[in-house]
This record gives structure tokens, sequence and C-alpha cells, in this order.
């Protein structure tokens, strides 16, 4: 199986590599088309802002490629959010316009800090697909300041002051707002489930 994580010109990959390397598999770092093109899982990792992960996906001519991608794709925090068609972030930055959907900035409340960070529950709406196997209201590590709001593509939820979607699924595009590769054994779980889709 050939395992792509995109190389997002942002991205700390190497704790997502070593857990799919726990799994048994090998994953390359890549931002090429012809290597992303003829991958069998990708993986759109999650640190950094949105406007330098979409300039990059710009750079290398991917934004047609990622967003007629057939395959399993699974995007990790801002990876999940870069499936979205826009977001507040840096006054507006332009996103892969795969789901529907406006990111918005977590509210404070004047009471709760900024970023979320830290572990907490994600309440899932059905264990199957990449849940397979993972306690509803197990505990997943986050961090990020701007959320998806619940909308029809959400498959799992978080607490934070309020409810936003802790995982998105449309067709074969998969998004998780929280750190699998920082999350433990249940992280792990998710990952090895979505290897096997």
């Amino acid at each position: 199986m050939k395992i792509v994580i995109l190389d997002t010109k942002c991205s700390n990959t190497f704790s997502l590599i070593c857990s799919i390397k726990r799994l048994g598999f090998f994953s390359t770092v890549s931002s090429n088309q012809d290597i992303i093109k003829n991958s069998d899982k990708l993986f759109i990792p999650g640190v950094g802002t949105a406007l330098t992960a979409m300039e990059s996906i710009y750079n290398h001519n991917l934004y047609n490629i990622l967003r007629e991608y057939k395959k399993p794709v699974l995007g990790i925090c801002l990876g999940m959010q870069l499936l979205c068609k826009i977001s507040d972030e840096n006054n507006k930055t332009n996103m892969l316009n795969i789901l529907d959907i406006h990111v918005r900035k977590l509210s404070s409340n004047n009471i709760l800090p900024i970023p979320h960070m830290g572990w907490n529950k994600v309440y899932c709406y059905n264990n199957e697909n990449i849940f397979k196997g993972i306690k509803n209201g197990s505990h997943f590590y986050f961090i990020h300041t701007y959320k998806v709001p619940i909308c029809s593509y959400t498959t799992s939820k978080t607490y934070y002051g309020e409810f936003f979607s802790a995982s998105v699924k449309h067709n074969n595009f998969y998004g998780v707002q929280f750190h699998p590769e920082k999350s433990g054994s249940c992280g792990q779980q998710l990952i090895k489930n979505f290897l096997e889709i």
C-alpha cells in the first residue's frame, strides 16, 4: 500500500510517520503530483497556517489533484479545515472547497484560553469507519484556534465552550480536528481504521 503524507511545507510530520510505522506500514512525505496521484491513502497533516498550506498547494499545482482524488484522504487538524470552502484565518483564506463549510474562530467567551489545547472527549455519531473499536467519549489530543461548526458532514463532536465538529466525512474525504498521532491508543486505532478502509 502506497501511503503519502502531503508536504504542506508547514507541518511537523514526524509523529504521524512514527504512528504509521508502528502499524507496520511505511509512508512518504511528498508534494509531487505523480506520487500523490498514485498513492492508495493520503494524509493531509495539520500544523501551521491555512494561508501557508494553501500557498504550498497552489505552488505545487495540487489544488485540482487534491479535489479530484478518489482514494481515502484523512485531513488532520488544519488538514481537516483545508477541506472546507473558506476560513476566517488570515482575514479569509480560500480553502480546497470540498466541503461547503466556513471555518470559524473558536469562541473564548472571555473565559476559555485560545487555542484549545489538550485532551478532550470526542462523541461519535456512530462507531463505524474510522471510529471502529473506539469507545464513545474517548479522549483525543487537540491544539487549534479555528473550528469547523457542526454541519451535515459532522461525524463526531467535542465541547469547548460550545460544540464543534471533531470529525467530518464526505465521500472519500475524512477529517479529524484532533491529532490522532498524539492521542495514544485511541489515535493509533483511528489511524489503523483509516488505513484499513
